[in-house]
This record gives C-alpha cells, structure tokens and sequence, in this order.
C-alpha cells in the first residue's frame, strides 16, 4: 500500500506539471517543452521523458541515436515519450514528427545533468566572483551546456520555464551561476563526460517558496504559510495600477509599497510552481542547492521544512535516492568578541543536521564567507567542495569529499575530548597553530572560549574558567574564528554538544 500510494503521489505531480504545460494551445501540430533544444545535455544512462503539445491524436515520433519512440498527443493537448538509456557521448541529432511536420534537435550530447537551485549564492554570476575576468575568458569548455532559467513576471503562467541550452564559452559563462559553472568544470573535469547544468535560482528566496502548495498544506506545521497568503487578484490588480502609475510620474526613486509587495517569489509555492515544476521530469542527475540566508530567524522551523523539501523533490521526480547536496551558510556579518548566541549558527547546525537524510552530502563553507558582504566571492572553493561530495557519493571515487564532522564527545576530567568523522590522515588547523574557534561551558553555565588540542582524530578542549565542564560549541558565531580542519584541507563543520533553547525556536 506504502509503494502504491508513492506512486500515485508522483503521478498526481507530473499530470499536474504537464496539465499547466499543455495549458497554451499548441501553435503547430508538435512543439517540446522549453527545456528541450538544440545543444541540450540529455541524462546518460537513465529513461530519459520527453514531452510536449501537439494536436489531440496526432502521433509523436523521436529518433535518435538509432531509437524510435512514438505517443500519442491526449485529449489535453499533451503527449510524453520516454527514451531509453544512452551512454555518455555524442552530438546526436534529434528528429521530431507528427504527421507532415518534422524538425531537428542538432548537437545534443549525453552526459551528467544536474539542477542548480536556491537563493543568491546559487544565482550569484561568474562574472562577480572572485578573478571574475580570468574565470570568464577560461570559461570555453564547448561539452559543458547551460541552461539558465529567466525569472518569470507576475503574468507568466506557469506552463513552462524560458530558456535555452548553450554552449558554456566566456559569453554564454559570465552571467551564469558561478556555484554551479565551478561545480560542472570539476566533474567534466574529473569524469570526462559532457555536463549540462539547469540554474534554476532567485535571490532572496526562502525555502517554502519552493515547496509545494500540497506539501505546506499537509504539515501543520508549515500550513499557516499558505493559508495567510493575500488573495493574489487583488496583488495584481494593486500591482498593475502602481506600475502604471509610476511609469506615468516618471520617478527613479523605490518602487511604491504595492510593487514590493507583489514580489510573489516570496510567496510560498510560488516559485515552485513557476520555475520548478515546468522542468519536471526532465532526467537529471541531482541537485546542488544553495539557500538558507532568507530562513535564518527561523532555522529551528528548517530543521523540518528543509527535509520536507528534499522529500517533495525527491516525490515529483520519482527518485527516492535522487542526490540532493548542498552548501552551508558561509561567516557573515562583524566577528564578536565573546561567545553568544547566533541566527546564522542555528541554521548551520540544521544544516548539519540534515546530513541525516539518505543521499545528501554537505559543502562546508565556513572559512570561505566576508563579514561586510552576504554574497562571499570565492565561489571556486564552494563550486569545488560540492563536486567533492558528488564525486565521492555519486560516482563513488574514493576521495576525501567533507571536512571534519562531529561524531563523539567524551568529558575526560575539566576537559572534553571530541572525536571527529572525515579526518582523512588526521586532524589540522588552516594556519598550523592549535586550533581556534571553540568554546566551552558547565550545564548551564555561560559560554566562554577555550584552549584546544590536536591527537590524531581527536580535539581535546578545555579552560582554566571552567572545572566541570558539560558541553562544548565550535564557530557557534554568525562569523566565528575557525581554523579547525582535517589533512586534506577541508575545514570542520560548525557544532554543539548541547541542546540549549535557540534565538529561533518558537519563530515560524
């Protein structure tokens, strides 16, 4: 009964998705969806759907690489073909028909697909990261294609993404996702097979706003987030009549309160609908995923909602194990001088908390953030330590993909000894003094910063302030002073051994 139900969950999404698609009357007897084109990567070694519109009865045929497939267009308008597994390879040549009507899909090459979705980090361009102008006239690797999804307006109707697949050279690269260009460079790099990369993010954007309507809905939890959603004709209408009126006054100041408000990427379910379902289900390999900044002031909610959304995503493409793998927030702001409490913090230790879920690994980024600047420039290293992680737990290479992690705490005396997970050949500081970032505490007494030693996988922490010590934090700080790694370089995760009521606990 389990199986059945998850079964009929991921159709009901994918008859969802392809009813909105097929929503717009074809103009000709076939037409794909956006996603497909000319130059596209297609997944290697996976059923591969195809889809589209066409005329209700008519057949669809697709040939390809000595493959023919035909449908037939439903009553709705739509049709939807599957090819079967491809190796990695190419340029094939796709030929589409139905009826008298024919056309070609030229260069299309099979290889490693994977989406790369979240907020600002994810959307942040090559060009603005750092070396931006090296990167850019580097960035000609004619087998890693790009598909970069436009932002939809308010009146776009969520049918289908707009879009199309490029060749990644320095013009098509520099306005491209630098997380996710970093990351493809590396496992075309590492694999020698063609990459084809889907940037798929907003900034700005929190969590649920990439959810669906259903899955806010069906947690009480989270359901309160779509129930309190202002009636959406209303927003247009204000929204028309301010636009309107400000194009007529003429002004360059801000926008009037009525065009802020209609910003419905915030909306919950929004940009689901808009700019994540039109691609479903297109093959892809996984997810690379960059977002919790907009969800800081209620990490204790994400330690459910984030789950929550790789398991819809997981749902509407039909993939239990789909490899979900993604950053965590990196230092911000100004550096405190003594231990406290942290938004940011919280929402890290959530994000390492997530770990829990099946097929999902982690880019600590930690080292790698600027206090005055929430869009930190390295995004090579983040690009890089993502391909880690899909390297290691993908294609199964056996490499050191994660920095150190927390695995055990043991109170020894006035000291606490930690042993670490992912030492690789053994535990390091980033500037080969004893590390520093850590702090320690007595049941419930106050936080203050501690001395810390290296033996082997372990750390032992201590301070002459404390004498029974009971718990221990390390860069519990919106932008702590780590130094903490393992022999690989790869710096430790942010943690606690307490669990203390958090700034964010009862925010929702």
């Amino acid at each position: 009964m389990i199986q059945i139900r998850r079964a009929y969950t991921v159709i009901h999404f994918v008859v969802i998705a392809l009813i909105l698609f097929c929503s717009a009357k074809a103009a000709w007897a076939v037409e794909l969806a956006n996603i497909f084109g000319d130059h596209m990567v297609l997944q290697a070694d996976a059923k591969v759907p195809v889809w589209g519109q066409g005329e209700p009865g008519e057949t669809v045929t697709l040939t390809i690489g000595g493959q023919r497939v035909s449908t037939v267009v439903d009553v709705t308008g739509c049709w939807r073909a599957q090819l079967e597994p491809i190796p990695s390879g190419g340029p094939y040549v796709m030929e589409v028909s139905a009826g008298d009507e024919r056309f070609t899909l030229k260069d299309i090459l099979i290889g490693e697909v994977w989406l790369c979705s979240g907020q600002s980090n994810m959307e942040w361009p090559l060009s603005k990261s750092l070396n931006g102008d090296e990167e850019i006239a580097a960035a000609d690797y004619p087998h890693i294609r790009l598909f970069l999804v436009e932002k939809v307006s308010l009146d776009d109707k969520p049918h289908d993404v707009k879009g199309q697949w490029v060749k990644c050279d320095p013009e098509s690269a520099k306005g491209f996702s630098a997380v996710g260009y970093f990351f493809g460079r590396e496992l075309h790099t590492q694999l020698d097979s063609p990459v084809g990369l889907i940037d798929n993010a907003w900034g700005g954007s929190s969590a649920e706003t990439w959810m669906s309507r259903q899955s806010l809905l069906s947690d009480p939890d989270f359901s309160h987030m779509v129930e309190s959603l202002p009636d959406r004709q209303a927003v247009l209408e204000a929204y028309r009549k301010a636009l309107n009126d400000w194009k007529a006054s003429g002004s360059d100041g801000p926008a009037p309160k009525e065009l802020r408000a209609a910003r419905q990427y915030k909306w919950p379910a929004k940009l689901y609908d808009r700019m994540l379902m039109p691609l479903v289900p297109y093959a892809i390999r996984g997810v690379i995923w960059y977002q919790g900044e907009d969800n800081t002031s209620r990490a204790y909610q994400y330690r459910r909602l984030f789950p929550a959304l790789i398991a819809n995503w997981r749902a509407i493409w039909g993939q239990d194990d789909l490899p979900f793998l993604y950053v965590q927030l990196a230092s911000f702001h100004k550096r405190a001088a003594e231990p406290g409490d942290s938004y940011w913090a919280e929402l890290r230790e959530v994000q390492l908390m997530t770990l829990s879920v099946p097929h999902t690994a982690m880019a600590v980024t930690i080292d790698i953030g600027e206090a005055d600047s929430i869009h930190p420039k390295n995004k090579q290293d983040v690009g890089r330590r993502l391909a880690l992680a899909a390297l290691a737990k993908v294609y199964g290479q056996d490499i050191v993909y994660s920095g150190p992690i927390l695995r055990s705490a043991e109170i020894v005396g006035p000291k606490i000894r930690l042993t670490m997970d992912h030492t690789a050949q053994g535990l390091a500081t980033s500037d080969g003094q004893p590390p520093r970032g850590f702090e320690i505490a007595e049941a419930d007494g106050p936080y203050v910063w501690a001395k810390a030693m290296i033996d082997g996988d372990t750390v032992t922490v201590w301070s002459d302030q404390v004498t029974e010590p009971a718990t221990v934090r390390y860069g519990w700080a919106d932008n702590p002073d780590v130094t903490l790694t393992n022999s690989a370089g790869l710096p430790a995760s942010p943690f606690r051994t307490d669990d203390r009521p958090g700034l964010t606990r009862d925010n929702r």
